[in-house]
């Protein structure tokens, strides 16, 4: 994640532990989305990334955390979310980034999908102590 440069102009943190947090965590997305100005494509395109997310962090981790932040990168402004849990961790994370590939039952696109739909992508995990993972869009000028 490239932080040259980056202002972080407020954050909100939300827990991530109920169906219902993962909910108000969307449209928190969508309003700072909205704000920003990002176009309706983008703006799909970054709920759906922090929704799914949110929800390997509900489902994986056991519940955590997101601290979605506006960012302001000299003119150009953008959104950053990082989930963050305590989970088991991830064993191999090239293998987690393939699609198809679930440990939950589901299609398996929730990680590679979410990193194809954000501008900036990144995951900090330790087994055993949990993860962390950050995506970032920025507003076209």
């Amino acid at each position: 994640m490239d932080t040259a440069g980056v202002t972080v102009v407020s954050t909100t943190r939300v827990g991530l532990r109920s169906d219902q947090e993962i909910v108000r965590l969307r449209q928190l997305v969508r309003d700072h989305a909205i704000e920003l100005g990002l176009s309706l494509v983008d703006q799909t395109k970054f709920v759906t990334a922090a929704s799914e997310l949110a929800r390997n962090t509900l489902l994986h981790g056991g519940g955590g955390d997101a601290e979605l932040s506006v960012l302001e990168r000299g003119a150009r402004k953008g959104l950053r979310v990082a989930f963050i849990d305590t989970g088991p961790g991830i064993a191999d994370i090239d293998r987690a980034l393939q699609d198809g590939f679930t440990t939950a039952g589901g299609l398996g696109l929730g990680l590679g999908g979410a990193r194809r739909l954000s501008d900036e992508f990144q995951i900090e995990t330790e087994r055993g102590k949990g993860t962390r993972i950050t995506i970032a869009k920025w507003k076209i000028r």
